[in-house]
């Protein structure tokens, strides 16, 4: 085991990273305008060293959070960092995920030599492109949204104007996002003086030290954990619906090598890239990668770079979960993240037998809407995502109603939705009997419904309306999902992703899925 330094200092070190990421995260919860943001929490802070290496991060968005630190060492890459300088960037291809997704870094000098970075990732709910909510049914990034590229929106210390009017200009709701861009700027600017607080108490050298023990830490757990599972090569292969431009189903396939503390990841057998936005960048499948990795570890321990070590990803481009630019990407971080996840848990179920659950419902059941609110008199755009069922596992039923995997983010409480937004939420229950079943039952789906009060353009990116969740070791699938339109008293199905615009009255009811079950269910015994 490599040298971990004094197992106290070294557990001061770990939370105090923790915190700071953790308190980044309330600043930008609480002083934000957006309810995704505000209430949802649809966030993520971390704290990175001066190479754009992840130290540690808050218990926020895995898809976010394993994607960070390359959209850091793609700032690096491609600008001279001063003190007091503030970068956005959101381009899936230089480390973010989609464009909604906009990060914000700050570096952190001390005595004049950069040191440590603060930075945070969260989901707007309007980045422009050619519907609101920027999650639109596109064949190419153009149509997404504004495409930010490393800039400086402070320097030295000063805003730049026309960066940020820049960026206003270009969405639907520029008050929303002027509000949305401060918090955080206010939460990077927390960090930072947490971060020079600790090196004022503890000097930079201490700090530099425990930084790199930590991530040497984490990876020694990880190469422990692989060294307990059994080697050798483990496959599987599942889909997604389509792309929202075809019909055609996606494969996304795995093949997991085990050996030697360490793992081959190759996904090589995936479909190749599609038309559709369903396409998924590397930042995004190194983050599901590294999310299923850390899961594995039963130990407490940080969630950095040190993780990536024992792993080999191999995903050449051109794949669908390797995209080249200019792909359309806006569902490959919320739908394909989730699809891949459930390859490597279905893989990793053949090595470890018992150890592993059921599919959970496999999709975040994206929705996002817009237009104009003549009572408010203003534009107005929103996006949100829903949980579902929760797959069973060899000890337990699974959870219903929940945000799973790649997502952790809440629900946004109808009080503040309606109040923000000219509609209602007319129903709101969890899906009875749509886990699936076994000696342990999958988790039941959610049924949420939006009634519109004025004209509004709809788009729904959801997954698992064709191919259920999969149970495991005999249980039976979860129930696939279902998006239905209500207008007028009549019912019409829409697919797992589309794009339409409904009237005022219009009802638009979301069935998410149900997990899969575990176990053959077995029959009770009649008494004598």
């Amino acid at each position: 085991m490599k040298n971990t330094g004094d197992a106290i200092e070294l557990e001061i070190f770990k939370n105090l990273f923790v915190s700071i990421a953790e308190e980044m995260g309330a600043v930008l919860g609480r002083t934000s305008l957006s309810p995704n943001i505000k209430e949802r929490k649809d966030y993520s802070c971390a704290v990175f060293n001066r190479k754009g290496e992840t130290l540690a991060q808050g218990s926020h968005i895995p898809v976010h959070l394993g994607a960070m630190p390359l959209s850091v060492q793609a700032a690096l890459a491609s600008l001279t960092f001063e003190d007091g300088d503030l970068v956005l960037v959101n381009d899936p291809y230089r480390g973010g995920t989609h464009l909604p997704d906009i990060t914000a870094i700050a570096p952190v000098f001390v005595r004049g030599r950069l040191a440590f970075f603060a930075a945070n990732r969260a989901h707007h709910s309007d980045v422009g492109g050619m519907s609101p909510g920027s999650m639109p049914l596109a064949t190419e990034i153009f149509q997404e949204g504004l495409i930010i590229p490393p800039l400086k929106l402070i320097g030295r210390g000063r805003i730049n104007d026309d960066v940020l009017n820049l960026i206003l200009a270009n969405v639907r709701t520029p008050e929303e996002r002027r509000g949305d861009l401060l918090a955080q700027i206010a939460a990077c600017e927390k960090g930072r003086g947490r971060i020079l607080e600790a090196v004022k108490k503890f000097g930079l050298a201490r700090v530099d030290r425990y930084a790199g023990l930590i991530q040497d830490y984490t990876e020694t757990y990880l190469r422990k954990t692989l060294r307990a599972i059994p080697a050798g090569q483990y496959e599987f292969t599942d889909v997604l619906d389509n792309d929202g431009i075809t019909n055609d189903p996606v494969r996304i396939s795995v093949r997991i090598t085990l050996g030697g503390g360490r793992a081959k990841v190759d996904f090589r057998g995936s479909s190749p890239q599609v038309k559709g936005g369903v396409n998924a960048n590397t930042a995004v499948t190194t983050s599901a990668v590294l999310y299923v990795f850390r899961s594995l570890i039963e130990e407490d321990i940080p969630v950095n770079t040190g993780l990536l070590r024992p792993l080999a990803i191999i995903a050449p481009p051109g794949l669908v979960v390797s995209a080249r630019f200019p792909a359309a990407t806006a569902a490959g971080n919320v739908e394909t993240s989730q699809r891949i996840v459930d390859v490597l848990l279905g893989a990793l179920a053949k090595a470890m037998p018992g150890r592993i659950p059921a599919a959970s419902q496999g999709t975040m059941n994206n929705i996002a809407f817009g237009g104009y609110d003549p009572v408010r008199k203003r534009s107005f755009a929103y996006y949100e995502t829903i949980g579902g069922g929760m797959g069973a596992s060899r000890e337990r039923a699974g959870l219903s109603g929940v945000h799973s995997h790649m997502t952790n983010s809440l629900n946004t409480p109808l009080e503040a939705l309606e109040n923000y937004l000219p509609m209602r939420i007319r129903g709101y229950s969890l899906r009875a009997g749509s886990g699936g079943a076994g000696r342990n039952r999958g988790g039941d789906g959610i049924v949420r419904e939006y009634e519109f009060g004025v004209p509004t353009r709809v788009t729904i990116m959801s997954e698992r309306r064709v191919f259920p969740p999969y149970g495991l070791e005999g249980g039976s699938p979860g129930r696939r999902g279902r998006n239905i339109l209500i207008s007028k008293g009549r019912r019409k199905i829409l697919g797992s992703k589309c794009d339409l615009t409904v009237q005022a009255g219009d009802v638009i009811r979301i069935e998410t899925p149900g997990g899969g079950g575990y176990g053959l269910k077995t029959k009770r015994k009649e008494p004598r």
